[in-house]
């Protein structure tokens, strides 16, 4: 990798010489079928590229990670590949003022999801291509200047196998058995695609008659593989796609630039999805195999509308180089919630942002890695780390916050200026802040200060004084910071005042709004109010915060949770409750208990899929070692008691059920899901499909229970690619020290597994039950994570040292060697000693946690 990365320097030269004008792609992809995969499986590429240089005679490099090139000319000179191409960078001395670059390669095919991706399907044999670039892997399969800032428009030609289809950006048609697809506009290289394949296609389409009389008509497709095809809800991924086209068209007033908009679902993806302007691809984990709850379609159509705010916020307008990377992903995660909310049916999905996409911010934002919003990236390998939740989740909660700061309509006329001052270029975040200064009157610069370049959470805390009448005499917030981040920041903030009604339910009967300002800030408007059983900072969500509570707030949840109605309100004191246990402030039986005592009452199916999973972690990770076992015990029993009392058939009998799953480990559980497999159990209105067949009988084979055979069987009943995933993941989760062995090394010594079973292949090994038996691996971690870091790709680099960094092991033992792996390793890369911090980081934290737990009593 280290010869494969590009500096911001290097960009910054790059792009200060040269300017593109165009690319012609030709592409013949008919390698992709036939033959066999003894060696590197590659495909022809030719490039040519037209761009000018600011200085004649300098010199500067494009980029190409190939295993060949057969010919190189520039300017109609030929170069010799052996002495201008070094794997990754080709030379180009003696620029003229206008130039030709031509680049005859063989590129390949890819099995870790980056750059041509190419995937065998085990159930009818049939071979799919699609790309994935982002940050910097279209050089995998075109010569190109990789950066984002040097735009320009391409054309793209292919020559495919008989019989496939092939799309991108551009609409396409095929000529003479070449798919030629229409110029795109001038687009940064990360967003170019191509999918090709026997997918299955669907189609519809989009108009738009505008208040001058102009109509715009957008083709829409949709496409996943055809074995998923009797699987696949297009009407529902149109529906939402028309819908989001509507919010965006109502509010952006910049009619969408991109033609065509096609999505594609498609198999071993990495990421979410990816913006390709018309030409959006997804992970097709996104068509449900079997039953899901609404949360499920709530997470799909908040990324089908989160990749289309990029076609503006991204693609019409992109970064110049990634510290600017929130530009376009903080703005899609907020439009994405934004525009969910108000144009579809999910219409609680701020409730969704404050308690899941949060939580992913507030972590992030405590480890040692944490950085401004608007990040120092340095290289590359910096840029593929920093697609995190500070750049994502914590920059849409500061976006939200914005919008109450400066009001919706200066916001959103902010947006429209940046559109149409900035299309198909490049911008800074000065760009933004000066068309949100004019637009709102604000000082956009303290502001940002605050909030965009520094890092850190603060913390808020209500603090109550009561007359002797019982009222209000003053509330003050109290706002902390951490030592390593003693920035306190102004937070526009509502706090609520609940009590229990004579009917037993907790609501709000005050509320007002304040502008919180250094440590301590009085909330004068509630001074007189009768005295509240509960006090809430920060209600509504409307800033980036963790909420703390006051003594008396703190026993009335432990009391009555359950009985809060407002659902957003809930789920706030669920997240700081989380936050408390995170840091060592609530014992982890503690936070447990209250699950199992209020989760059953939980109406927001995404707010109790999330308290499944930190329950399950505060077990895993925060709970004291010698409680495990009985808190263990006790969520079974939950989780089981929780499946018999839900209504039959519903969404919460199915998540109950998933959770019942994830935490059995007992004789009588695990015969209960072993009789639900073989059809001898039955819960009342509980279908058990596939996908609930596999999650059955991954515990059942952690524990023992199903051995290899009955997993085969399994797999001969499903043999999907899916099947697969599943298969592999309960092989590696059986518990024998010899399978441990074999799936270590499957994926630390051979590189023969693709992206998703390296993936699925980590999970099964890595179980909590399986202490003893990992435990070997823990030294062995630390010993290869440096050459596996040096010969896989980023992306399985990254799987690697944090799927397998030995976080169940003896936490002070892991933690000596992690220091001791980091001081003796200071020259190593600096995204590994990044990945190796922050995961050493959480382990100390659930130290911290462990010992809380010890010192709980009772």
């Amino acid at each position: 990798m280290p010869g494969e990365n590009l500096s911001r320097d290097e960009a910054r030269e790059r792009a200060a010489l040269l300017s593109v004008e165009g690319y012609e792609v030709f592409l013949d992809l008919r390698s992709a079928v036939g033959g066999t995969d003894a060696g590197p499986r590659t495909f022809r590429s030719v490039t040519t590229i037209r761009f000018r240089s600011a200085e004649p005679g300098a010199a500067t490099f494009a980029d190409l990670i190939a295993p060949s090139v057969t010919a190189l000319s520039l300017n109609g000179r030929d170069l010799d590949p052996g002495a201008v191409f070094d794997g990754s960078r080709i030379l180009l001395e003696d620029l003229a003022e206008d130039n030709e670059l031509v680049v005859d390669a063989q590129c390949a095919y890819s099995r870790t999801g980056e750059g041509m991706h190419r995937f065998v399907d085990p159930e009818d044999g049939e071979v799919y291509l699609y790309t994935q670039y982002e940050p910097a892997d279209s050089r995998r399969v075109f010569a190109n200047f990789e950066q984002p800032d040097l735009k320009a428009p391409f054309r793209f030609e292919v020559r495919a196998p008989e019989g496939w289809v092939v799309w991108s950006n551009g609409v396409g048609e095929l000529a003479d058995g070449v798919w030629q697809f229409a110029e795109t506009k001038p687009i940064s290289t990360y967003i170019t695609a191509f999918v090709a394949g026997p997918y299955h296609y669907v189609t519809d389409s989009y108009e738009r008659v505008f208040e001058d009389g102009t109509r715009l008509e957008i083709p829409l497709g949709a496409m996943c593989r055809k074995g998923l095809a009797r699987h696949f809800d297009s009407d529902d991924v149109f529906l939402v796609t028309k819908q989001g086209l509507d919010f965006f068209h109502d509010n952006f007033d910049y009619p969408y630039p991109f033609g065509k908009y096609d999505q594609a679902f498609v198999p071993e993806y990495n990421l979410g999805a990816m913006e390709n302007p018309g030409l959006v691809t997804f992970r097709e984990e996104f068509i449900f195999r079997g039953r899901v709850t609404r949360a499920s379609y709530e997470r799909r159509a908040n990324v089908i509308l989160h990749e289309m705010a990029h076609m503006w916020f991204g693609d019409l307008v992109t970064m110049v180089w990634w510290d600017d990377l929130w530009l376009k992903e903080s703005f899609a995660d907020f439009m994405g919630s934004f525009s969910m909310v108000e144009a579809t049916r999910f219409t609680n999905g701020w409730i969704t942002f404050a308690n899941n996409r949060k939580s992913w911010a507030y972590r992030a934002d405590q480890l040692p890695s944490t950085h401004p919003i608007t990040a120092d990236i340095r290289d590359l390998e910096d840029a593929k780390l920093n697609f995190d939740g500070i750049t994502y989740a914590k920059g849409a909660s500061v976006l939200k916050q914005l919008v109450a700061y400066v009001g919706r309509d200066a916001f959103l006329e902010g947006a429209r200026r940046y559109f149409k001052r900035h299309a198909y270029g490049n911008t800074r975040l000065g760009d933004l802040l000066s068309v949100l200064e004019e637009t709102s009157g604000r000082d956009m610069a303290t502001w940002s200060r605050s909030w965009l370049q520094t890092a850190g959470v603060n913390s808020l805390t209500p603090q109550v004084i009561l007359s002797a009448e019982g009222r209000v005499t003053e509330l003050a917030i109290l706002q902390e910071a951490a030592e390593s981040h003693p920035e306190l920041r102004p937070h526009r903030v509502a706090v609520g005042l609940y009590r229990r009604s004579p009917e037993g339910a907790v609501e709000r009967y005050a509320r007002a709004e304040v502008d919180v300002e250094g440590p301590r800030t009085v909330v004068g408007e509630l001074v007189g109010a009768e005295a509240p059983d509960l006090v809430l900072v920060n209600d509504d969500d409307l800033t980036y915060c963790k909420i703390r509570f006051d003594e008396g707030s703190l026993a009335a949840l432990r009391d009555g949770l359950g009985d809060i109605t407002d659902p957003l309100a809930r789920a706030l004191c669920w997240s700081a409750l989380w936050n408390l246990t995170r840091d060592a402030l609530m014992p982890a039986r503690d936070f447990i208990d209250l699950v199992l005592r209020f989760a059953g009452r939980e109406t927001d199916i995404g707010v109790l899929q999330m308290l499944h999973a930190w329950a399950n972690s505060a077990l895993t990770h925060y709970a004291a070692p010698e409680w495990r076992g009985e808190g263990g015990r006790l969520l079974a029993e939950g989780a089981l008691r929780e499946l018999r009392l839900t209504e039959p058939g519903s969404q919460h009998q199915l998540t109950w059920a998933r959770f019942l799953a994830a935490v059995a480990s007992g004789e009588a559980d695990l015969q209960l899901l072993q009789g639900l497999l073989e059809g001898t159990a039955k819960i009342d209105g509980l279908e058990v499909d596939q996908e609930l067949r596999w999650a059955f009988l991954e515990p059942l084979a952690a524990h023992g229970v199903a051995d290899e055979g009955v997993i085969a069987a399994e797999l001969a009943r499903d043999d999907t690619a899916s099947g697969k995933r599943h298969q592999v993941r309960c092989l590696a989760a059986r518990p024998s020290a010899a399978v441990k062995a074999q799936a270590w090394a499957s994926v630390v010594e051979s590189d023969s597994l693709s992206n998703a079973l390296v993936e699925a292949t980590i999970a099964g090994f890595a179980q909590s039950s399986h202490r003893e038996l990992t435990a070997p691996y823990a030294s062995k971690y630390f010993e290869v994570i440096e050459r596996v870091w040096g010969e896989r790709s980023i992306q399985i680099g990254m799987d690697v040292v944090k799927g397998l960094f030995p976080s169940l092991q003896d936490p002070r033992g892991t933690l000596e060697a992690a220091d001791a792996w980091l001081a003796a390793h200071g020259a190593a890369a600096p995204a590994l000693r990044r990945l190796v911090l922050e995961a050493r980081d959480d382990l100390a934290r659930a130290l911290r946690g462990q010992a809380c737990d010890v010192g709980t009593v009772g």
